[in-house]
């Protein structure tokens, strides 16, 4: 039975969702631009707050906080449910694109500890994925926090803003608290019951990579060509990417 949610005022959420089967369906450049593209469309719908997001090769975190507890629910039914049709469409596929319902939980937004805590994982889930070495990249807003720009989807959470006696030094605090992040090793998986029995039906071979841990081919990708989808997604980049003139992307004005 699944367990209920827990909708409370004044609480934000950090959310997962995942490809379905955790196949990495989200190394397209064009697929990213069009999930940045919904998410800007479902805050006009919706009207809530994000302050964090990050966005891997087969799964999503966010950090929202709903306009209203109970729209929670709708906000994701709507963004998985209109990203999904596109995502299938692009890739000639059919079926689920996300796998079963999101991962939910919720604390208050006066929690400051959990809130930064909160942030600083959603952050550095590229760098404790081994994909790169620092926290910026080009599809998570860490960029809004270190050098305090704006790319149109998200803001900053009560927590950083209190972090300091202005913005330049709750930027400051937060880069450093940041660094000190060392990621946590991941439990070990528990046995179930066809455990025994598949090592003798598998061959050997290296193993994948974990989940979510795929760079983007940017040499490989072309840029789609809806004008608004590439805008909101320009935007977004330009304000959280260490380096956004990535060699083989240049941002075309249609």
């Amino acid at each position: 039975m699944r367990p209920k949610r827990n909708f409370q005022p004044n609480f934000c959420y950090h959310i997962t969702t995942r490809c379905n089967n955790r196949e990495f369906r989200l190394t397209r450049f064009e697929c990213r631009e069009v999930l940045l593209y919904a998410i800007k469309k479902a805050q006009e719908k919706y009207g809530f707050k994000l302050y964090a997001l990050c966005i891997m090769s087969n799964h999503v975190h966010y950090l929202l906080e709903p306009k209203q507890p109970e729209e929670l629910p709708k906000i994701m039914h709507w963004l998985n449910w209109y990203t999904a049709m596109c995502f299938n469409r692009m890739l000639k596929r059919t079926g689920h694109f996300w796998e079963k319902r999101y991962h939910s939980t919720g604390f208050a937004n006066t929690d400051k500890r959990r809130a930064l805590n909160t942030l600083r994982y959603i952050h550095a889930n590229p760098k404790a994925a081994g994909i790169q070495q620092g926290f910026f990249y080009e599809f998570s807003n860490y960029g809004i926090h270190d050098r305090l720009s704006n790319d149109g989807i998200t803001q900053w959470h009560p927590a950083f803003l209190e972090l300091g006696r202005n913005l330049e030094e709750c930027a400051s605090k937060y880069r450093g608290f940041c660094k000190k992040y060392r990621p946590q090793s991941k439990p070990e998986k528990t046995n179930h019951w066809g455990s025994r029995f598949l090592p003798s039906m598998t061959k050997g071979g290296k193993s994948k990579k974990s989940p979510g841990q795929m760079s983007l081919p940017w040499d490989k990708q072309k840029v789609t060509e809806s004008t608004e989808v590439h805008e909101v997604a320009e935007k977004f980049i330009c304000a959280n990417g260490f380096n956004p003139a990535v060699p083989g992307i240049e941002f075309m004005k249609w």
